[in-house]
């Protein structure tokens, strides 16, 4: 039908003349033109043909017009832009980083930055009372930041402070500026089923924080022979964040921890005198005279016996300390405040630290070192928990382990059974604003162990 209409609109016997009298215009053209075409393409009833050719007849128009727009015309991104925002744009920083390298200098590291020898001098003897250059670290970074005719130059001195140089005219000035640091608590809580580090990771504990509530704890549990399957831990700490969304630190709270079945509490409390330290409950000290363990993550590979079968000599004989048994290069800690009364080799020990502690009745020894601490010799005196040495296999061992002994007034002590006497506990006149606090610390616990039951 759609075809037949088509040849009623054209028919070929109209004459000649009224064709060229009733000749169509070039847009009468067009449309008969759609007509047809569709009319051809589509099997559809004949009264829908003008409505569609319309729709597509309007749509060439719209195209038509729209093309004559002059398009040479290009509107350029400044023009979006307020005044306000341009005139920034003029005026923006330029800033160049420089990461200081192991073996670089301030000196080497400013000079990439672009400033010559005299201008480098100048920064030195402006910032030598407040931060000398001299004391730059590899890993930090030198930033530059020129504003129209003045100079800034940043130094990253550590996570909560920077030294700032700045140019007026040829003076250079030099002042510490405070790191704006954002803080956020975190809840973690985890069951041990394979061990302390791989349980509390993949609850989400990075291994800075697992190793500071080792340090804790590490008065009250050997985490070297007392941990247990099952054991658990509740941990409420805070996050440290630096401007550009780092991490720089993280402090515990509040932390429980769950060993064979008894649970030990830590609170952080700041005395009024400004100290900060971890108590229990009902305010005493964690801290005690002795660390349990010299190595902080370790397992004993041989124990205080009076008689026991030398691995290298071969024969029986005393075995007057315990043994833990850790990778070459793991750190040693002082167990207590003291002085180092022998630093060197000594035989069998191979190279051996023996501290003198405060009471002058007790003394540590720890034996078969791959290498002493960092200025550790004869007539130091050394703090708890700093590093004297690190676990190797010097003198006649079998594997990398440390040999430790404890010893009073000269007679080896089994170092397992010593008891530790607690430091000072919490003030009485402070005892009622520190339980104050506690509580506040343990309902902050117990409602991000709720939510995160939640999920």
């Amino acid at each position: 039908m759609a075809q037949d209409f088509a040849n009623q609109t054209h028919s070929p016997a109209m004459p000649s003349q009224t064709r060229r009298k009733h000749r169509p215009s070039s847009l009468k053209c067009a449309w008969h033109t759609v007509q047809q075409s569709l009319g051809k393409l589509f099997a559809i009833k004949a009264v829908y043909i003008p409505i569609l050719a319309g729709i597509l007849l309007l749509l060439a128009i719209t195209t038509v017009s729209s093309l004559s727009v002059d398009a040479s015309v290009q509107l350029t991104h400044e023009e979006w832009l307020q005044p306000e925002e341009n005139n920034l744009l003029k005026h923006a920083n330029s800033a160049q980083k420089v990461i200081v390298k192991a073996g670089d200098s301030a000196i080497s590291s400013l000079n990439t930055l672009g400033f010559n020898f005299s201008e480098i001098m100048a920064m030195q003897a402006a910032s030598k009372k407040i931060h000398p250059l001299s004391h730059v670290q590899a890993g930090h970074a030198f930033i530059r930041h020129d504003i129209d005719a003045v100079s800034h130059v940043y130094y990253d001195i550590d996570a909560g402070q920077k030294l700032h140089l700045s140019r007026t005219e040829a003076t250079w000035h030099a002042a510490l500026e405070k790191m704006p640091v954002t803080h956020r608590q975190v809840y973690v809580q985890a069951t041990i089923s394979d061990s302390l580090f791989v349980d509390a990771a993949k609850a989400g504990l990075d291994d800075r924080t697992t190793m500071n509530l080792v340090d804790v704890f590490a008065w009250d549990i050997d985490f070297a022979r007392d941990l247990r399957k099952g054991d658990s831990f509740q941990i409420l700490y805070e996050e440290q964040y630096n401007d550009a969304g780092k991490i720089i630190g993280t402090t515990i709270l509040n932390a429980v921890f769950t060993n064979q079945g008894r649970s030990y509490h830590a609170i952080r409390y700041q005395l009024k005198n400004g100290k900060e330290g971890y108590y229990s409950l009902d305010g005493k000290s964690l801290r005690k005279a002795y660390l349990k363990a010299p190595v902080k993550y370790s397992r004993i590979s041989s124990r205080f016996r009076s008689a026991r079968k030398h691995p290298v000599l071969g024969y029986t004989r005393a075995h007057k300390g315990v043994d833990y048994a850790a990778r070459t290069g793991t750190p040693i800690h002082a167990l207590g405040d003291g002085r180092i009364v022998f630093a060197g080799w000594k035989g069998g020990y191979g190279r051996l630290v023996e501290i003198r502690h405060t009471n002058r009745n007790h003394h540590t020894r720890y034996g078969h070192m791959s290498k002493f601490g960092r200025g550790i010799h004869k007539g130091v005196r050394v703090k708890q928990g700093q590093i004297i040495g690190y676990v190797g296999m010097s003198g006649l061992a079998t594997g990398p382990h440390l040999h430790f002994e404890f010893r009073v007034r000269g007679r080896a002590m089994n170092p397992l059974r010593v008891k530790h006497t607690p430091a000072k506990p919490v003030p009485k006149a402070e005892i009622a604003s520190f339980k104050q606090h506690a509580d506040s610390l343990q309902n902050s616990l117990k409602l991000a162990a709720r939510q995160s039951e939640w999920g």
